[in-house]
């Protein structure tokens, strides 16, 4: 089985700029001019460009937006160097929510992308 993550930005090179250029994830395919896919360690996540505003589904009452929203469902990066991905992260628009370091556990970072969506970055090694 394979398996992949789409997330939706308001307009595909600012996403590119962000996932891949930030967070040094791969393009490995571009389908069609709205969509690409980066490879995320042994993972894919797709971009996929689509407008503010416009519904998430036939149906729906809700629209698309990207200021900071709340979702069920969100990535999670394992990294070995906690602090130079968050930096990087950050520096490239993301903002960090809430940091938890120090004692038994592995640093976490809760973050939010520059569309609003959320994701985290965990330390692979307690107290670092």
């Amino acid at each position: 089985m394979k398996y992949s993550v789409s997330i939706d930005v308001p307009q595909l090179d600012e996403g590119l700029r962000f996932y891949r250029d930030a967070l040094g994830l791969a393009e490995v395919a571009r389908p069609v001019a709205t969509y690409v896919v980066l490879r995320c360690g042994n993972s894919q996540i797709g971009l996929i460009e689509k407008s503010a505003g416009t519904k998430p589904a036939r149906g729906s009452g809700d629209v698309r937006r990207y200021d900071r929203h709340w979702t069920p469902v969100h990535i999670d990066f394992h990294v070995d160097d906690f602090e130079a991905f968050l930096a990087k992260a950050m520096r490239a628009g993301a903002q960090c929510e809430q940091k938890f370091e120090g004692g038994a556990h592995p640093p976490i970072a809760f973050c939010s992308d520059p569309f609003g969506n959320g994701f985290c970055i965990l330390g692979t090694k307690a107290g670092t």
